[in-house]
């Protein structure tokens, strides 16, 4: 990927960019999704996804990330999506996710998924969409 400029950050796929204590942080600390989450668990998801951070273009610093477990061929799952508290509420949520549909558009994936309690409006901005038939959907929750 390019990196991609949204303002005052850049959305880049380069991993050796990525702060993978801050991004630790974040989610077993302030995600509802990840509370508790290890350090090593985190890090065994960061090794096995497409990565996708947005960096302040002064600073540097890490300001929000994505990842997203893929095929590139048929299927990709959106997940760990967070915004730093600090910059939240300047649309940057939206750029970073913008940013991953257009990187996967080549690929020609049949869908990307996510699941979400409360940022649908975030992911309807950029066509994401409630399921259709979620009855069609299973699944098997081991922990």
């Amino acid at each position: 990927m390019n990196d991609t400029a949204f303002g005052m950050y850049t959305i880049s796929t380069d991993p050796a960019r990525l702060d993978a204590a801050r991004i630790h942080h974040w989610l077993s600390t302030d995600a509802y999704w990840a509370l508790g989450r290890s350090r090593e668990k985190q890090d065994l998801a960061i090794a096995g996804s497409l990565n996708f951070g947005a960096y302040d273009t002064t600073s540097g610093e890490l300001v929000a990330y994505a990842r997203i477990v893929t095929d590139h061929a048929t299927f990709a799952w959106l997940c760990d999506v967070y915004v730093d508290r600090a910059v939240r509420g300047e649309g940057l949520g939206t750029a970073l996710v913008a940013a991953v549909r257009d990187h996967l558009v080549p690929c020609g994936l049949r869908r990307i998924l996510l699941a979400t309690e409360d940022a649908h409006g975030v992911y309807e901005k950029i066509g994401f969409q409630t399921l259709e038939h979620p009855g069609k959907w299973m699944a098997l929750g081991l922990q």
